[in-house]
């Protein structure tokens, strides 16, 4: 069935893979709409995103050297690092910043906030590989910084999850996957 077939070819495609072709806004749409459509405990809808491009790419750029520079004063900086952070941005069509916004009453225990938006990054991803878009979800460089929220315009409570890259692939050859069996993963009690 072609729900399934899209699910496990479902890949991360890198940036070095894309051919700077512009993914098409409609498919950039469809991918946040179904975002919209992950599980959510109560509804509290935790994910944020900021979807970057043209000179929003080269801002996101400029602002992971930035934070990493910053982080590293006083410290031997690792000046190639530096340099990937600015640049990579500027190797997509798009990057979407993935947020999580905790609940304000926390109704729900935070690792719930985290895996819905988990979900809706997974829904994002599998739109991308329908439309045969590339895309991987990266969690280094300032993910886990602390005090950048401002940046993403979101609150001091919220968590940045990482960046979802994008770009058009280069080749019509989609990589193959691997993956081990199910079976010894599962136990089932009757």
């Amino acid at each position: 069935m072609e729900h399934n077939r899209i699910i496990r070819e479902r890949r991360s495609i890198y940036t070095n893979m894309f051919s700077g072709e512009a993914v098409p806004h409609q498919v950039l749409d469809e991918m946040l709409e179904n975002a919209r459509w992950a599980p959510t405990h109560r509804l509290t809808e935790p994910w944020r995103f900021v979807v970057f491009t043209g000179e929003g790419l080269r801002r996101l750029g400029d602002f992971q050297a930035r934070m990493f520079a910053e982080r590293h004063d006083g410290q031997e900086l690792d000046e190639a690092k530096m340099e990937k952070l600015r640049t990579k941005p500027l190797e997509c069509s798009h990057v979407i910043a993935i947020g999580m916004h905790r609940d304000e009453k926390a109704s729900v225990p935070e690792v719930e906030e985290i895996s819905a938006v988990a979900c809706a990054v997974q829904n994002m991803w599998i739109t991308a590989s329908a439309h045969r878009v590339g895309c991987y979800w990266s969690t280094g460089g300032i993910t886990y910084y602390d005090g950048v929220q401002d940046f993403f315009g979101w609150g001091p409570e919220d968590r940045l999850m990482g960046f979802l890259y994008l770009g058009m692939p280069k080749s019509d050859k989609w990589p193959q996957g691997k993956r081990t069996p199910i079976e010894p993963k599962v136990r089932w009690e009757s």
